[in-house]
């Protein structure tokens, strides 16, 4: 029978036992290895049978078992230590309390999904976990964040194979009472809540619950309230399901929503405001219009509003594609703003021109998600050096007359939460080298020499750990294989052959991650023969582990998985090549800690950053890589291979898999399987041990998200608050006015003529260039604009390369037709082919860059205002 309701017995803790409670409510312990070990000593084969979640670990607990545990000296003594551990970790002072008062009071992070421990699932992939690190690495470095996301009810799917290979989904309905949260609360007791207003007069209600991450509140709306109907209960179904209406409301819950949600928490908790709002991604991008319409209730114009939530927010995209980017039709969008929806004080039409696509090519009807974030955004980032240049080329056309490389977007490289991917092994060893306390800040503060103790650790016991990582990592692949082919509906009997899948002596090789085509999950299936001969060579054979999911409705993503898996149930590789479904955390941290080498293949350059490789690395596992996103950044030969990519190829996709493909097939064959196997006296394969060393010493420090996390601090959320605390109501209205009337006279400002004190076409190194410009300037003044000089080498086109711009003075005017003389010197500091333009930007004190505004006027080129008007 199915039971009509369903409500969650929790346990009465005995009240020596109550500590237990705090523990099991901060995800801290997800990354705390003494706070895991508590929970299994609890009852090992239950831990385990739950997946290592405390909450229903203590849920299934036997009252006998508490009532044990209540009177055992030696488990109490560990949990008051625990306990106190906890509490040390929260109220004591650690990195950001160190630094400078100029830091923000607290910075609100928003993000879609956050991967932070398999017991809530609420990710789908790298964006997720990416979100979950940077949350965790705030909560070591004590940064006073405050995250924002939804809770969806059915999370991300768990995912199954047919008997022929094909993904099958399945959603599992969500309890948030089983899940480690609690419900915000008002003062009366009574649920938290934020709505939103509907066309015709509806509403959407969102209950608040709260995960601690550590010493970070993390908020979850939850839209699945009875005050309801049943489609605005079915907004928060799951993650990025369902069409443009219910993908714009969630973006709208998680935007709109999300600002009142922190509000709320706040004004409950007396947590600071936040000074600073980062969104991460551009599902969040709502958030500045109620930020916006906050200010306007407050007595700011709608431009007095945009330039205060411009200046203290930090948009990041993860794209470096154009398809990637949320965008919905105007009209849908139109619809659910202004009277009688939301927003009703804000003009919809202004509302419409944040996300217009204004650029060429752009497409006039459609509202970009991505782009209303860079217009919300005084600052704007990539995640990692290649991705911001991508980004500055496909985002450059908001900036008319400016080269990429000007384009206001810069670049903070991703890194991951080594405690949370860092085998408990790995850290034993380096804590016996330097000590737990110091193991445990080099891996989440980062910034310490003593990565340089790898070093001194002996070969034996460096190859000894691989080899037990690998072990574990072959029982985990048989037992994981042996579940998925029950799934798939094998009987026990057709079985007996996983017990000789894999061979902990062999070179093991993963390949984990989301499977769009871009990523070419079966790049490895190009040449089926050579493929094999690797497999099943008989001195040098390799193993690979693979895992993906496809998105539901990507068909051709989940090709590709049958594709790989009727290769992967051949009788004669099956042994050596296996693909495992249901990809996520806790497969994941399994892969890193046990393969010695991590694949990824993607098309250059369409991987944002990928931050899996990093994981492996902090285990010592070495990349195997096309040079794209991170690897790109810090490859070299210490750290493992940079497979060569064909860009010059051209147009056929198909050549191009050949060609790369037989370079990967190349490295495996020639360079990774005989490094792996060659053998030093000492019987070690001493060369692939002091690359495994050089990883950890040298690319280790790197990786790391607390080194992204104090880039972000540094570089982006102090200037963001600074920016914030200059930019009050004055200052606001100000700069709203000072752009309105440089855009209305910019069509009047113009370079007339250049004179330069050369007398010929060649000129010494060392020398200097007199320059002399006259600039009309119309209804301006030398205080609204910054004439310069830009120079640099040039090409056979005449196009200025790794341009420097210099400010020329004013030395005269104005005439009578409104003209202002300029002067300057040019330094010749490099030889070759050199060439200078002149140009003029607007210059304002609350700018954050010359290209802000997006007007500029050169001598050649009629400058018009569209980008401008529309872009700021």
């Amino acid at each position: 029978m199915k039971a009509i309701r369903r409500f969650t017995v929790r346990p009465v803790l005995p009240e020596p036992l109550r500590p237990i409670g705090e523990l099991a409510r901060n995800l801290r312990w997800s990354w705390h290895a003494e706070t895991r070990d508590l929970f299994q000593s609890v009852d090992p084969e239950r831990w385990a049978a739950c997946g290592g979640d405390p909450v229903r670990l203590l849920g299934g607990v036997a009252p006998e078992r508490l009532t044990e545990l209540a009177g055992d000296r030696h488990f109490l003594r560990r949990l008051r230590a625990a306990a106190d551990d906890l509490h040390d970790y929260l109220s004591g002072e650690r990195w950001y309390q160190t630094q400078s008062a100029e830091l923000p009071a607290a910075v609100a992070y928003f993000s879609p999904e956050y991967g932070i421990t398999a017991a809530l699932p609420q990710y789908s992939g790298g964006l997720g976990i990416l979100a979950g690190d940077h949350l965790k690495a705030a909560s070591d470095l004590g940064v006073p964040l405050i995250g924002v996301g939804l809770l969806y009810r059915h999370g991300y799917f768990r995912q199954t194979l047919s008997r022929d290979g094909w993904q099958q989904e399945h959603y599992p309905v969500l309890d948030p009472h089983e899940l480690p949260l609690t419900q915000l609360e008002e003062a009366d007791g009574t649920a938290a809540r934020v709505s939103l207003a509907l066309p015709g007069g509806r509403a959407l209600h969102a209950r608040l619950w709260l995960a601690q991450v550590g010493r970070i509140p993390l908020l979850l709306l939850d839209s699945d309230v009875e005050e309801n109907d049943l489609g605005e209960r079915g907004v928060t179904d799951r993650l990025y399901g369902g069409g443009s209406e219910h993908r714009l409301l969630q973006e709208m819950l998680l935007g709109i929503g999300g600002v009142r949600a922190v509000r709320t928490y706040c004004r409950l908790t007396g947590h600071p405001e936040p000074e600073v709002f980062h969104t991460n991604e551009g599902h969040a991008g709502f958030l500045g219009l109620e930020r916006i319409a906050e200010l306007c209730g407050q007595g700011l114009d709608f431009d007095a509003g945009l330039e205060t939530v411009r200046a203290g927010t930090v948009f990041t995209t993860h794209t470096p594609v154009p398809a990637g980017i949320d965008r919905f039709d105007r009209e849908l969008v139109a619809r659910h703003f202004g009277p009688g929806a939301e927003l009703p004080g804000i003009d919809v039409q202004r509302i419409l021109q944040l996300g217009m696509e204004t650029y060429p090519g752009g497409e006039p009807d459609l509202f970009n998600m991505a782009v209303m974030g860079l217009r919300l955004a005084q600052r704007a980032n990539g995640v990692s050096l290649l991705h911001g240049r991508v980004s500055r080329e496909m985002f450059s056309g908001l900036w008319p007359g400016f080269d990429p490389e000007e384009v206001p977007i810069t670049s903070v490289t991703n890194g991951v939460h080594a405690p949370t991917w860092v085998a408990p092994e790995v850290f034993r060893l380096g804590a016996r080298q330097i000590g737990a306390q110091r193991a445990e800040d080099a891996l989440s503060v980062g910034d310490s020499p003593r990565w340089d103790s790898v070093a001194d650790i002996p070969d034996q016991d460096v190859w000894d750990l691989r080899r037990e990582l690998r072990e574990q990592l072959v029982m985990e692949v048989r037992r994981r294989l042996r579940a998925s082919w029950r799934q798939r509906g094998a009987g026990e009997a057709e079985l007996g052959w996983i017990e000789g899948v894999l061979d902990p002596g062999v070179l093991t090789i993963g390949f984990a991650r989301r499977v769009p085509s871009y990523k070419r999950l079966t790049l490895m299936l190009r040449d089926r023969d050579r493929l094999m001969s690797l497999l099943l060579h008989p001195e040098r054979p390799v193993q690979i582990v693979v895992a993906g999911k496809a998105h539901p409705a990507d068909d051709g993503g989940k090709r590709l998985i049958q594709e790989l898996v009727r290769f992967a149930d051949d009788p004669r590789v099956r042994h050596r090549i296996v693909f495992l479904p249901d990809y996520g955390m806790g497969m994941a941290q399994k892969l890193y800690h046990g393969c010695d080498v991590w694949l990824n293949n993607p098309l250059r350059p369409l991987e944002a950053c990928g931050t899996s490789g990093m994981k492996a690395a902090l285990n010592g596992c070495l990349n195997l890589s096309v040079l794209d996103g991170w690897w790109d950044e810090w490859y070299q030969p210490d750290f493992g291979w940079a497979v060569p990519t064909a860009d010059g190829a051209g147009d056929d996709p198909d050549h191009r898999d050949d060609v790369e493909a037989a370079a990967l097939y190349d490295l495996l064959e020639r360079r990774v399987a005989p490094r792996f196997y060659e053998r030093g006296r000492a019987g070690l394969p001493e060369r692939w041990i002091e690359m495994v060393r050089r990883t950890l010493s040298l690319l280790g420090p790197k990786v790391l998200a607390g080194r992204m996390v104090r880039e972000y601090v540094e570089r982006l959320y102090t200037p963001a608050a600074l920016a914030h605390r200059a930019m009050d109501a004055d200052a606001a209205r100000e700069l709203a006015a000072w752009k309105r009337r440089v855009r209305a006279a910019w069509p009047g400002v113009r370079v007339e003529h250049v004179e330069t004190s050369a007398a010929t076409a060649t000129a010494e190194l060392g020398a200097s260039l007199g320059l002399r410009v006259r600039v009309g300037l119309g209804e301006l003044g030398p205080d609204d604009v910054e004439v310069q000089a830009v120079s640099g080498r040039v090409d056979e086109e005449d196009r200025i390369a790794d341009a420097t711009p210099v400010p020329l003075k004013p030395a005269g005017g104005p005439d009578a037709d409104g003209r202002w003389v300029y002067e300057g010197a040019l330094s010749l500091d490099r030889t070759g082919p050199f060439g200078y333009t002149v140009r003029v930007l607007p210059a304002h004190r609350l700018l954050a860059s010359a290209a802000e505004a997006g007007l500029v006027a050169v001598p050649s080129e009629e400058t018009g205002e569209g980008g401008g008007v529309l872009m700021r």
